[in-house]
């Protein structure tokens, strides 16, 4: 978590104007125009599978199929999760760290999952599994991970046999009884230090309190740790990724506060080590300063539309959002003083304007056929339940539950488990509370105003069974370094040396390129088999033996039966293709596809070939047809064009 905290945290270390810049706490259907959130009528309890049920719904490990998540047989594993909070720290920054006072709502989690001290841990399974759940969001701290500590009996209590243990060999117990008992487990890199999130912490990046070097291999360790774990499925990248005092994230910019270029080199390593596992990747959660003249928001997702990710393994790739009533698209979620401001907040909404928002900065990923199609997880949300009676609060609960259901998005819950006295929750938001004898208290008890929204959730209609392969599209991004998402090519020398290379995914192709960008676009649609023998580096035009098919321009072109599966720029330059043998035989005669003087795609309105988004803005791209392979590239230097790509050479595969 989390952005609820936002407030207090601003009021407390915002003491300077830069100081109070934080942050918050099948073919997939377009987005609908209105969409209609009336609450239907009381749903009952979910439904609750025994551990073994529920394992024997599934197999792991999970990959993705254009907006939806897969097990291992290729049906549809909707992610209704929720967060088991605590191993990344309740602690809120001041004072002794076994002080309930100075932890979030007087809970001390010793930095293990909350609650092992009131409940055992089939009794806390048995509570996730009555509320329908089938994984687990599972917070960690990079400092667990050298932790040598033994935890005290008292925060171990109600486990006896997790005495003598460190927080990490607590985490693995908790990972195991978990997956044992048949759910699939995500592992959540939340927070550098056992700091209790969100705000000028100390926890705002990656690299904040640490290298990303150090984040690398901290993320190395965890995948290898779990490897043999078929039902750890994911690696969730950072929390919440925002503002420090001083600088912003930024999505692109190929410095040290570059999340996109952080994001995806560490998930390329991680699937090196790990490859089953899905990566799972929030956007910027936050930039800015939070005054009115100055520049403030939340960009979420929405830089996705235009610079998506593309790992050595495309079917791993999961994106992320987070959603607070109190918070909005510009507002910190601060109630008064530094931080403050007039923005509308999430709850302020419309049902309509709600909805459009929530499609504007993360669920427009799931459309089908385009550069950035994924799967999104909403990994947070959450409310105050019993005791709150927020008006504003409730209604935008049960709008935005409406909103998952009828998007049939994949949802996490924040947080699952808390501490109650005699009935009264520390923390209202938790479905799950325990008291010192271990006494549950649930959200499906009488009283909790979110149990109707929650099993409307949970029961909602929702895509099941097989799930189409659908093709890919994936965008190359040579901006400002090499982008190598060939395992095949990582593993041989540099092909092109002294000049920014691309490579698509094993298993693709290169279909389109930006003009004086340095851009491209990859499929696997209609792809044919990677036939035998080496792939061939193309410098010069001794393959252009079928005719001069753009007079006057200098070609590259790869050799007959071959097309090309990466390229190389120097500066913006065309200078090199990388092109694989085909196993069977490819047509040799096509078009020629021009693009110096405006776009020349398939048409937007097919809604697939990633025609309906913009993979290069700013730029003319060209892009050969889905059922086509690009097999040369013309340039010039002549008329001021500096050698960027002006036209494309392209051939039926069939």
């Amino acid at each position: 978590m989390t952005m609820r905290r936002l407030a207090l945290r601003l009021l407390s270390v915002a003491t300077t104007l830069s100081a109070c810049v934080v942050a918050s706490p099948g073919t997939a259907p377009a987005a609908p125009a209105v969409l209609t959130t009336t609450a239907t009528a009381p749903a009952g309890a979910p439904v609750a599978l025994t551990g073994a049920q529920l394992a024997a719904s599934w197999t792991g490990p999970l990959s993705t199929r254009g907006r939806y998540v897969v097990d291992a047989a290729g049906d549809r594993f909707k992610l209704r999760s929720g967060n088991w909070a605590g191993a990344q720290g309740t602690w809120q920054g001041s004072g002794d760290t076994a002080d309930p006072a100075n932890n979030q709502a007087g809970q001390v989690s010793y930095n293990l999952p909350l609650g092992l001290d009131r409940a055992a841990l089939p009794e806390i399974m048995a509570g996730f599994h009555s509320l329908g759940l089938n994984s687990i969001r599972l917070p960690f701290a990079d400092a667990m991970i050298r932790d040598t500590t033994v935890v005290p009996d008292v925060a171990v209590a109600a486990n006896p046999q997790l005495r003598g243990s460190t927080p990490l060999q607590v985490y693995d117990a908790v990972v195991a009884a978990l997956t044992a008992d048949g759910f699939a487990v995500v592992l959540n890199n939340h927070t550098t230090s056992y700091r209790f999130c969100c705000g000028l912490d100390g926890n705002e990046r990656w690299n904040s309190g640490q290298s990303t070097q150090q984040w690398e291999e901290d993320w190395l360790f965890m995948a290898n740790r779990y490897r043999a774990n078929k039902r750890v499925v994911g690696a969730d990248l950072r929390n919440e990724v925002r503002r420090d005092t001083w600088d912003d994230p930024n999505w692109g910019m190929g410095d040290s506060h570059d999340e996109y270029a952080a994001f995806e080199e560490a998930g390329n390593r991680i699937l090196q080590a790990s490859p089953d596992l899905l990566i799972i990747m929030e956007g910027i959660n936050w930039q800015g300063i939070p005054l009115a003249g100055l520049y403030h928001g939340r960009p979420m997702l929405k830089p996705v539309a235009t610079l998506s990710h593309t790992l050595i393994d495309s079917g791993k790739l999961v994106y992320a959002a987070h959603f607070y009533g109190y918070t909005g698209s510009a507002n910190t979620g601060a109630g008064s003083g530094p931080g403050s401001t007039a923005d509308p907040r999430y709850q302020d909404l419309t049902p309509e304007q709600l909805a459009a928002v929530v499609d504007e900065e993360a669920l427009f990923v799931t459309r089908a056929g385009q550069h950035f199609t994924a799967p999104v997880w909403i990994s947070e949300f959450g409310a105050g339940g019993r005791g709150s009676t927020d008006p504003k609060e409730q209604a935008w609960f049960d709008r935005f539950t409406a909103i998952l259901a009828a998007r049939d998005a994949d949802f996490a819950i924040w947080p699952l488990v808390g501490w109650h006295n005699d009935g009264a929750p520390q923390d209202s938001w938790a479905l799950l509370h325990y008291d010192r004898a271990g006494r549950r208290l649930s959200i499906e008890d009488p009283g909790d105003w979110r149990a109707q929204n929650w099993n409307r959730l949970i029961a909602a209609p929702s895509y099941t069974g097989q799930v189409p392969r659908q093709p890919r599209w994936n965008l190359l991004d040579l901006d400002h370094t090499d982008q190598n998402v060939s395992r095949r090519m990582l593993a041989l020398p540099d092909w092109s040396s002294g000049n920014r290379k691309g490579n698509c995914p094993d298993g693709q192709r290169l279909i389109g390129l930006g003009r004086s960008d340095s851009r491209g676009l990859c499929t696997d649609a209609g792809q044919p088999a990677t036939g035998p023998g080496g792939w061939v580096t193309v410098t010069d035009e001794r393959y252009v033996t079928d005719g001069d098919w753009a007079p006057g321009y200098n070609k590259l072109q790869c050799p007959a039966g071959h097309l090309v599966v990466g390229y190389g720029v120097h500066g913006n330059a065309m200078a090199a293709l990388l092109c694989a043998p085909a196993a069977g035989p490819l047509p040799a005669t096509g078009r020629v596809l021009w693009f110096d003087r405006g776009d020349n795609r398939p048409p937007a309105s097919t809604g697939a070939d990633s025609a309906a988004s913009d993979w290069a803005p700013g730029y003319y791209k060209g892009q050969c047809a889905a059922g086509e392979y690009l097999a040369g590239v013309a340039m010039t230097w002549r008329w001021m064009h500096g050698g960027v790509p002006d036209a494309l050479l392209c051939r039926p595969l069939a």
